[in-house]
């Protein structure tokens, strides 16, 4: 367990601080099976964009790759937003094995199965929630469908390999949906939120809490009452909770929410159904026959009711009844409820605000509320910049992945705005470039300043990749597309793309280590911000 106090100091917390200091020796011996002989050891922090399932299995191939070449092992920081948080957290659930993690997902999509009714159990158990928000039916019956997944581990299990130094520090980006304002049109810093396996918070604050205790209730910084912490699941559809476009998500949310009550309605009828034939098939009558035409979508909740309705008969002899049985059906008219109230608020991650009352904050704002809302990244900045850029992190060297449909340097257009208004060192690139590499990005850039990290920025849908087919590439792995497309040749086709892209620029990036390491620093490249 972690502190039950908020923590509020400037810098690194002391977790993070030991676990980058073992790492740095990792980092040294990486370097030197690399051929890159160094004193201390460069901070390289890899960073991958949202991008929904597209990025989750990019991302994936992207760690493989890099595993494979020798360069994962040079890297101190692992960061991203929505759909490559899904893909980075599956690294450290695997214990670092990256075989194992891409024969797991090549075996999850050649199945095309989903666990409909364990996402259904599980959403109804946190619909008991005070906290309950759209966030947990996202997490537990969307995002799960789309990764077919549904991880029961927490980020805290994270810790022992990221102590050790064997893994890079994950860091996963969050946004306080409260201040939109701030995020969307002034790039505030402290709306900022992120998680590591040790704490949860705002780092432009520098408050943070224990990860086990994010979700519990505080005030004037001293726990309250104690939640559970949370699991993976919940924290990907957190993470995840915005695809792109909100009004497009409110449209697919709605979609499955009018499901989910025609679900509901039909409960009545089948319930009744259901306990008729039972007890005709008790009475030694004809056996329940198979319903004609029904609905196959009803198939789950058939077998839920049958299940539950035999179990109720076998118990009417009986002196008690069971109370969790009894409880069943109720549980999933509160869950409908909820979810309906959650809707008509458009509610999403609910949380307790563990700064509430807390006189070390003198933002009043964020002190008020007795409750946050975070929401995904992506929606304010599609990359995890803002989180390794404050120097207490100081990070030598951005391995930026943007998996993205649309421009893949509009994170880049968004990085440097932020950076301007907070005069945080960043390469500046003239806006007519950015144009120009749009319309035909090539596969790695190279960004200097005079001061600051330096960055190589990656597009997933390139033209040293894809020729001129890029379009094509978009529409295939378009962002909004199901799951249930995803075949296990798209699967293995994307796995590859990115894979090439760090294959073919593994030369460049092992130069640009030598460069932050100070053994190399080619005159022609310096300073400069240059196309590689």
């Amino acid at each position: 367990m972690g502190s039950s106090e908020v923590s509020v100091i400037p810098g690194l917390q002391k977790e993070e601080k030991a676990a980058v200091e073992r790492r740095r020796l990792h980092v040294l011996k990486a370097l030197k099976k690399l051929r890159i002989e160094a004193d201390e050891a460069p901070v390289v922090a890899v960073l991958g964009s949202g991008g929904g399932l597209r990025a989750h299995i990019a991302c994936l191939g992207v760690l493989s790759e890099m595993k494979e070449q020798g360069l994962l092992d040079a890297v101190t920081y692992l960061a991203g937003v929505s759909g490559s948080t899904w893909a980075i957290s599956s690294l450290y659930t695997n214990d670092g094995d990256m075989e194992a993690l891409e024969a797991d997902l090549k075996h999850r999509f050649t199945r095309q199965e989903w666990d409909l009714a364990k996402s259904l159990q599980k959403t109804i158990q946190a619909a008991r929630s005070e906290n309950y928000s759209l966030t947990d039916f996202w997490a537990y019956m969307v995002i799960s469908k789309q990764t077919r997944e549904l991880p029961e581990s927490h980020l805290s299990n994270m810790k022992k390999p990221v102590e050790e130094g064997t893994l890079p520090y994950p860091i996963f980006a969050a946004i306080d949906n409260d201040l939109q304002p701030s995020w969307q049109e002034a790039r505030a810093p402290e709306t900022w939120f992120e998680f590591t396996p040790h704490h949860a918070g705002f780092p432009a604050l520098g408050a943070f809490v224990s990860i086990t205790h994010f979700g519990s209730k505080f005030k004037k910084g001293r726990l309250v009452r104690t939640h559970p912490e949370r699991d993976l699941t919940f924290l990907r559809g957190l993470w995840g909770s915005a695809l792109g476009n909100t009004e497009v998500i409110r449209e697919y949310i709605f979609g499955l929410w009018r499901r989910a009550v025609a679900n509901a309605k039909s409960i009545g009828h089948l319930l009744f159904a259901r306990l008729l034939r039972l007890q005709e098939s008790s009475q030694g009558e004809h056996p329940p026959p198979e319903d004609e035409g029904g609905e196959p979508e009803h198939t789950w909740l058939t077998e839920m009711l049958e299940n539950w309705t035999r179990t109720s008969l076998e118990k009417q002899e009986q002196p008690h009844e069971d109370p969790e049985r009894k409880g069943s059906l109720s549980n999933f008219m509160d869950f409908v409820k909820k979810t309906g109230i959650c809707a008509s608020k458009w509610e999403w991650g609910t949380t307790h605000n563990f700064l509430y009352k807390h006189s070390g904050i003198r933002d009043k704002i964020m002190s008020s509320r007795k409750h946050l809302h975070l929401v995904d990244a992506g929606l304010a900045i599609n990359t995890p910049f803002p989180l390794v850029l404050p120097p207490t992190r100081e990070v030598h060297l951005i391995l930026s992945f943007d998996f993205s449909a649309g421009d893949p340097f509009e994170t880049i257009r968004a990085t440097t705005d932020y950076c301007r208004r907070h005069k945080i060192p960043f390469p500046q690139v003239e806006e007519a470039e950015l144009d120009l590499w749009s319309k035909a990005p090539a596969s790695c850039y190279i960004l200097k300043g005079e001061t600051g990290p330096v960055v190589m920025h990656f597009p997933l849908f390139n033209i040293d990749a894809c020729g001129g087919d890029i379009e094509a590439w978009s529409d295939t792995y378009d962002t909004f597309k199901l799951a249930d497309t995803y075949t296990l040749d798209v699967v293995v086709l994307l796995l590859a793309l990115a894979k090439k892209n760090v294959r073919e620029n593994k030369k460049k990036i092992l130069r640009e280590l030598m460069n932050v390491a100070g053994l190399y620093y080619p005159k022609d490249s310096a300073r400069s911000c240059c196309l590689a």
